[in-house]
Parts: C-alpha cells; structure tokens; sequence
C-alpha cells in the first residue's frame, strides 16, 4: 500500500507539471498550480478546515452586509422595501440555518441540501430576503459534486420548488417568467459546474489508476523478463561447465588408474583434461562478457552448432566412450538457433552417459533431418544399473528439464528412459518447418 499512495503521489506531481507546462509560462500561473496542490494536500490531512473555511468566507460576504446594512450596500431598493421587517437576532438565526449545513455538503450533502432548502422555505415564508440565500445553490453544487448521482434529479427538484414562491413573490417588479428564468438560470449554471469538476476529478482519478497499473505491470514484466533471464543463464552455465567437469572427471579418474600402468595415457588424459578446462573455461569467459556491461564489448565467438558436434564427439572419445555419430539430410542450412539447440541437446546427452553409464560405454548418436522435423537420437549401452539414473521426473535434475526447455522454444519434445535391453536413450524432435506466410 505505501508503494501505491508513493506511485499516487508521484503521478498527482507529473499531472501538475504536464498541466503547469501546457500553460503559459508565466509565474502566476506556477503560483496558482502550486496553490492548488498545496490546498489538495491539506485537505486530505484536514477536511474540516476546508469545509470551515467556505462556511466562513461566504459568512463574511453574504452575511455581515445583512447584519450592519448601510446606504451604499447596493441591491435593488424595491427588493429590499419588499422585505418586511427582522430583528438581527432572527436575521443571524436564519444565516446560521442557511450556512451551517454547509459543514457537512461533502460528507452528507443531500442531507445538507434539505437542511438549507428547509431553511430557505421558512425565511420565504416570512417575506425575508438575504444574501446568504446563495447557500441554496451551494448545497446544490455539492450534491452534483459529491452525492450520488441518482439523487441529483430529486435535489434539483427541491431546488426549483423552493424557487418558486420567490419568483411569484417578485412578479410585481419583474416577469414571474423572467425572475423564474434567471433563477432557473444560477441552478443550471451550479448543476454544470458540479458536473464538471465531478468528472475532471473522475477523469483525473482514472488516469492515475492507469498510472499505477502500468507501473505495476512494468515492474511485473521487468520481473518476468529477469526471471527468464536467470533461467536462460543457468541453462547455459549447466550445459558449459556441467558438460566440461563431467569430461575432465572420466579423464581424470582414467589417467589415476593408467598412472601405474601406462604413464603415456595418464599423460595424455592430464592433457586432454587441461584442454577441456580451457574450453570450459573459454566458453564461460565469453558468457560471463555477455553480461558484464563494458565499454570495448565482450569478445563473441559463433555459437557451437551442429558442425561441431564431430569435435564434441571426439573430446567423448577422448574421455572412454565409444562413440558412434551418424547424420542424415540437410543439416548445414538449419537455422542457427535450431544448430545450437542440437547442439546442447546431444551435449547434454553425453554429460548424463559420463555421470551414469561411466567411460565403458557405446554411445550411438543419429542427428537427422527428416522433412519439417529434426530429430536427435542418443543411446548408451551401458550399465544395468539403471536404478542410479533418474526414472520419475520428480527426481530429474536441471539436465533433462534444461533439454525439454530448449526443444519446447522450437515446439520439440524430449523423450529420455531406460533403452529395451539395457541403457539408456534420448529422443527429442525439434520443428523445423519455417513459419507460414502471412495472406497480405
């Protein structure tokens, strides 16, 4: 909630330099805007004030010159000959009537509105005419402002109906027609200007609403963006490194059992390890470059496709496995995307051979084009021992859920399980189909 009232504020700032740039340039008006904000600001701190303040403005000008009348107040002298005689007692008693329902116009103003027109109906009834009648059409102005709508039309009723005895009872100066017009005239003209400030507020309210659902759906898509950008690097981060140690472990643990035996091929798995550390290494630099923001850029390197796949399967041969790689169909002129998530797959493929099935293994691998689909076979002949594998997709790890997520971007499956008599296998399909044209 803070976050919101924070976005509130914030949005009622911006609306008040777009208004303060759309006008003038000029101090006055700058003056003016902040005025507004300021009175806004405090009223939502202290609403009675604001309510005590008009009472006490249209007091001092509608008010006083009733109570201490003097030759040059003005207003027509018929008028106030017809008026018949009151004391300042009952004088001050019918302005207190008139104005102070106003202190509740905007948390009850048709309650407010009856109150006045109850009061106005009496003093008309007495033959009394004053300046603080003018309470009438502020009642009605708050009810057009901050009652319901449904009762507007009954306000607006009482309003004409405490009129018209006022209006017969001037018929003698003017036209009961013309006094009924202007009257008429003064309860249009706070009616439309309830309206209008009722719905500016309500056009005002919308757009910030607006404003805090779209920052919050930034914020949302930001999120979601980051999100999947995590995933994609972890992605990326298991298939290079978690590839890479896996090689340099089988070399490892080979070259400590030929030590003693054959200290050439201890030699030679220690140099096949650092070689595959490089790549590791390497690759993980390169990636790492992605995301750092520099100034001279990350050195690239084309990603790995499926021409690379001949070089991956001879640092698995490297490792123990036999490996055995057949392709089929046109595989050059694949999309790159696509080559590299071949790529991965099968990468992926050997990871989990290395960690599950060891290096006295036969891994056939078959990469095949076959009209609008790719299709990646990878089978071991390993172990029985199949129990160490993961069977149940509760007990997959990032592997294979990182191959499913590849081959769902491209609307590919991945199939993986234990291969009839023993091993294991990996099936995915990836689509290949370009997209179909668009009908200008």
């Amino acid at each position: 909630m803070e976050r919101v009232r924070h976005v509130r504020r914030d949005d009622q700032a911006a609306t008040l330099l777009s208004w303060t740039a759309a006008l003038p340039a000029h101090s006055l008006v700058t003056r003016l805007a902040r005025l507004g904000q300021w009175t806004r600001q405090a009223d939502r701190r202290r609403p009675w004030v604001l309510d005590l303040a008009v009472v006490a403005a249209l007091f001092v000008l509608f008010c006083l010159p009733d109570l201490f009348p003097h030759d040059g107040d003005g207003g027509p002298e018929e008028l106030l000959r017809m008026a018949g005689p009151l004391p300042a007692a009952g004088t001050l008693a019918l302005q207190a009537g008139l104005l102070l329902p106003l202190l509740w116009r905007r948390r009850a103003p048709s309650a407010a509105l009856a109150l006045t027109a109850a009061v106005f109906l009496v003093q008309s009834s007495l033959g009394v005419f004053l300046r603080a009648d003018v309470a009438l059409l502020v009642a009605l102005y708050s009810v057009t402002l901050h009652g319901r709508l449904r009762h507007l039309p009954w306000a607006c009723a009482a309003a004409v109906a405490s009129l018209l005895p006022v209006a017969a009872r001037v018929s003698d100066l003017v036209s009961f027609w013309e006094a009924l017009f202007f009257l008429l005239t003064a309860v249009t003209a706070a009616v439309a200007l309830g309206l209008a400030v009722r719905i500016r507020r309500a056009q005002l309210a919308s757009l910030r609403d607006r404003a805090v659902r779209l920052e919050i759906e930034r914020d949302q898509r930001s999120r979601l963006a980051a999100a999947s950008e995590r995933v994609r690097v972890a992605r990326e981060m298991h298939d290079i490194i978690g590839h890479n140690l896996s090689v340099m472990i089988t070399l490892a643990d080979g070259g400590s059992y030929a030590a003693d035996a054959a200290p050439e091929r201890s030699k030679e798995a220690l140099r096949l390890v650092g070689d595959a550390g490089r790549q590791a290494l390497g690759e993980l630099r390169r990636m790492l470059g992605v995301l750092r923001e520099e100034a001279d850029g990350p050195e690239l390197a084309p990603q790995p496709g499926i021409a690379d796949l001949a070089a991956l399967c001879a640092r698995i041969r490297a490792a123990g496995p036999e490996v055995v790689y057949r392709t089929a169909g046109e595989l050059d002129h694949l999309d790159r995307g696509v080559q590299l998530m071949a790529y991965r797959i099968v990468q992926e493929a050997f990871t989990n051979t290395l960690n599950h099935a060891g290096p006295r293994t036969r891994i056939d691998v078959s990469v095949a084009a076959e009209g609008p689909e790719l299709r990646i076979r990878v089978r071991d002949d390993g172990r029985a021992d199949t129990a160490a594998r993961p069977r149940h997709p509760a007990e997959q790890g990032h592997g294979l859920a990182g191959m499913r997520e590849r081959a769902a971007l491209y609307g590919g499956t991945v199939d993986a399980g234990p291969a009839p008599g023993g091993g294991w296998v990996v099936h995915a399909v990836l689509d290949i189909a370009p997209p179909p044209e668009r009908a200008p």
